[in-house]
């Protein structure tokens, strides 16, 4: 079985107020980043959350996703991927991490990270767009404990980065999907496109 987990749990400081809430297409944007792994086929989609959390609860409601809290969402993103690879299950053979600021992220990547992943055996699998590596990953239950054991704000960079060997690139010819920093961020996907 292969999990999901979407991170929700930042502080949006740079945007200044709630950005996974704000509306996209008449959908929360939290709503499309989870709705995507679901759609994508993945058997165990967990949100990783802060404590205080009903409004993202509630942006998620509807889907078959379970949540898990990160205590401590101001000591950075590695503390989401610690408690969401807790929370997956343990028949899970591997989990992609996406991000929940990612609304946009075509099927395509995440069946490509999937098809990718069976066929190469790799224990990581990224994408790579026309503008580098980029989000979401794909971890083997084999990197899992490192993932574990992560601190800080790196999120799960510094794991992918640890042995290329381990690595499996698949190529996307597009821009890579944009993430939501900003009021600016939020118009231009706005007055995007929805990706197929």
């Amino acid at each position: 079985m292969i999990g999901g987990v979407v991170l929700a749990a930042g502080l949006a400081r740079r945007m200044g107020h709630p950005k996974l809430l704000l509306p996209l297409d008449g959908r929360p944007v939290l709503h499309h980043a989870a709705s995507a792994l679901v759609d994508a086929g993945l058997e165990d989609v967990v949100v990783v959350v802060p404590p205080e959390h009903a409004a993202l609860a509630e942006a998620v409601s509807g889907l078959p996703v379970r949540l898990a809290v990160n205590p401590a969402p101001e000591e950075g993103q590695a503390g989401s991927v610690v408690a969401g690879i807790a929370a997956l299950s343990p028949d899970a053979g591997a989990a992609v991490i996406a991000l929940g600021d990612q609304p946009r992220v075509p099927r395509a990547v995440l069946v490509g990270l999937l098809e990718c992943y069976r066929a190469a055996g790799k224990a990581i699998v990224a994408p790579h767009y026309r503008d580098g590596r980029g989000n979401p990953v794909l971890f083997a239950a084999s990197v899992f404990p490192e993932l574990a054991r992560l601190t800080g704000d790196q999120g799960a960079r510094r794991v992918v980065d640890a042995d290329p060997g381990r690595v499996a690139l698949v190529l996307f010819d597009m821009p890579m999907p944009q993430d939501l920093d900003t009021p600016d961020d939020y118009e231009s996907l706005r007055a995007a496109r929805p990706p197929v």
